[in-house]
């Protein structure tokens, strides 16, 4: 993997307004961390849980403020938020809206992954429901302030969405969305997640085409050792044994698992290609067959559109 050192490659953030969802924990507490480094107007932190957003917040800040000094530590402000919940979403949109007038980087880095069958609270499969619909209308509700933000001189939005290798293992088909208003139980947890994660590489390039003064790429962080593991390494069987195995022997440090998005959302832009794919470490892929395909591109496009559209979004 090639050499990437945060403290010296990440630029500085001065008057940058960022989302990072998923932040107090894991990868997104990693990024968070590392963009406070360097001095952003504000950082708001995505999480469910006040309280474990609140103490990663209080970590953050002690951290940083041993190297800026207490005076330059910058402004991290939990944001509520859950993805899996339409009506969360949208309060946490409008609270951020109603505070900002501008928004520069936002990372969807929250999600899911090998959960048993299940549905949102919308009625959606919960890991094409949470990690695709969610960050959807997470960042549509957040578009007229990114586009606001990128008419500006010298502006550089970007929009940085966290997706996987996995991508390659969906359903046959590539996508199951009239399927997708169920738990899918019919179907592998290892499918069903797949297809999340082929949906945020194809929603990626959908958004890239449409959005051209804004920057969208999709990131495969890599096997990493985070808690999103924590569901396939608790359950029983050869498939368990073989994660836990997997996780502690061959999974990379969260530090460097966040290399790719604190890169794609910081690095400069005439390295960074809209609408590209990412594995690690700064090398674009085609991905799988069905990531390539313009067809099912727009059938997700127009699925989602009219399922968000339907919610009054």
């Amino acid at each position: 993997m090639p050499s990437f050192n945060p403290d010296k490659d990440i630029p500085d953030l001065t008057d940058k307004v960022i989302i990072v969802t998923g932040g107090n924990i894991g990868l997104g507490y990693e990024t968070v961390l590392q963009f406070a480094k360097h001095k952003p107007a504000h950082i708001y932190l995505g999480a469910r849980s006040a309280e474990k957003a609140d103490a990663a917040i209080t970590k953050i800040k002690a951290e940083t403020s041993s190297t800026l000094g207490i005076e330059n530590v910058p402004r991290i402000t939990h944001l509520a938020l859950d993805l899996s919940s339409f009506a969360s979403i949208k309060s946490a949109a409008e609270t951020f809206n109603a505070a900002e007038q501008k928004l520069d980087i936002l990372v969807n880095n929250a999600g899911v992954m090998g959960l048993p069958a299940a549905t949102t609270p919308d009625g959606y499969e919960i890991q094409l429901g949470t990690n695709h619909l969610g960050g959807a209308l997470f960042t549509r509700l957040l578009l007229p302030t990114l586009q606001r933000t990128a008419e500006a001189e010298g502006a550089d939005v970007r929009v940085i969405n966290l997706a996987s290798i996995a991508e390659g293992m969906t359903v046959k088909g590539g996508l199951a969305l009239k399927d997708a208003k169920s738990d899918m139980k019919d179907f592998s947890t290892w499918t069903r997640y797949g297809q999340s994660k082929l949906a945020n590489v194809l929603y990626t390039k959908a958004l890239a085409k449409r959005y051209p003064k804004i920057l969208f790429a999709s990131v495969h962080p890599g096997a990493v050792k985070t808690n999103i593991f924590a569901t396939a390494n608790s359950g029983s069987g050869l498939v368990a044994v073989g994660s836990a195995i997997f996780t502690n022997l061959l999974a990379v440090p969260v530090q460097k698992g966040a290399w790719g998005q604190e890169w794609a959302a910081t690095a400069p832009r005439k390295l960074v290609k809209s609408g590209a794919f990412y594995h690690p470490f700064m090398k674009e892929v085609k991905g799988s067959k069905n990531a390539q395909s313009k067809v099912l591109e727009e059938q997700l496009w127009d699925w989602t559109d009219a399922e968000l559209s339907s919610k009054g979004f």
